[in-house]
C-alpha cells in the first residue's frame, strides 16, 4: 500500500492502474496495481499455465484505467 493511508477498500469500486509480468524468469504469476482514493494497492494473480497467465495479463493490460467492476463485467466468450 502506498498513499495517505490503508482504507482496507472493500469491493469492486477501485481502479486498475497497472499490470506487471514477472521479466526475470517463466513466472505463473501477475502483479496488479489499483488505485483508490489516493493509495495505491497492490496484488498478484497465480496461475497453472505460463501461456494462459501471459494471455490474461495482456488482456489486463489492455483495461488499465478501468473499474474492476467493469473489467469483471468484460464478455470473453468470443476467447473459448
Amino acid at each position: 500500500m502506498e498513499g495517505p493511508e490503508d482504507k482496507h477498500p472493500t469491493g469492486e469500486i477501485r481502479i486498475l492502474r497497472t499490470v506487471l509480468l514477472p521479466k526475470l524468469q517463466r513466472a505463473n504469476k501477475c502483479f496488479l496495481l489499483i488505485f483508490y482514493e489516493q493509495s495505491l494497492y497492490g496484488g498478484c494473480l497465480l496461475f497453472d499455465d505460463y501461456p494462459f497467465c501471459k494471455q490474461v495479463t495482456q488482456l489486463l493490460q489492455s483495461c488499465r484505467k478501468r473499474s474492476i467492476t467493469d473489467i469483471g463485467g468484460l464478455d470473453l466468450s468470443h476467447t473459448l
